[in-house]
């Protein structure tokens, strides 16, 4: 089944829980990300061609290295940020109890970042957790950090996807 992310499918980590979820006739959902780890240049609005690397798996160090020279060789003008983002879902909602069930749950699992939003056409329960990372990382084609710096970053971006899917195993759990 596809969501209606950037993606189009869902990710390896979430894909459970969202199978769980549309399997209940009260809910189903929209869109989904497991969690990511992202370079991603700036840019005033959403448009095309911004991510110059996406995973939403954990990374090592020769990795990153590998995609930041690509990057610093493509990218001489534009200022690159490093981004780990945490897990995000979208969930369309038959009623407004049935929302704040969900997300009832969603907190108990540690998804902080949550809450429901209603419109005159549908009710969806946006659930987010808190795990994020931002920096800019290369400006003008040169890199601002060294590889000692990289290497912290590598393992706390890791340590915090690790947390997300923890927490959407956690909310998988919850709802038997």
């Amino acid at each position: 089944m596809k969501d209606n992310s950037s993606i189009g499918e869902w990710d390896e980590e979430i894909k459970k829980l969202c199978e769980k979820i549309n399997r209940k006739k009260e809910y189903y959902t929209t869109s989904s990300c497991s969690g990511r780890i992202v370079l991603i240049k700036q840019a005033e609005k959403k448009q095309g061609g911004l991510f110059l690397f996406r995973t939403h798996k954990k990374i090592n160090f020769k990795q990153l290295k590998n995609e930041l020279l690509k990057a610093i060789k493509t990218n001489k003008t534009d200022l690159v940020y490093f981004r780990q983002e945490p897990c995000i879902l979208h969930v369309a909602c038959a009623s407004l109890a049935g929302a704040q069930n969900l997300l009832d749950s969603a907190k108990l699992a540690g998804w902080k970042n949550s809450g429901i939003m209603a419109s005159s056409s549908r009710i969806v329960l946006e659930m987010r957790s808190t795990e994020f990372i931002q920096m800019p990382i290369i400006n003008l084609g040169k890199m601002l950090v060294d590889d000692k710096f990289l290497k912290l970053l590598v393992k706390e971006a890791n340590r915090k996807l690790e947390r997300t899917f923890s927490k959407i195993k956690k909310l998988e759990k919850l709802l038997l």
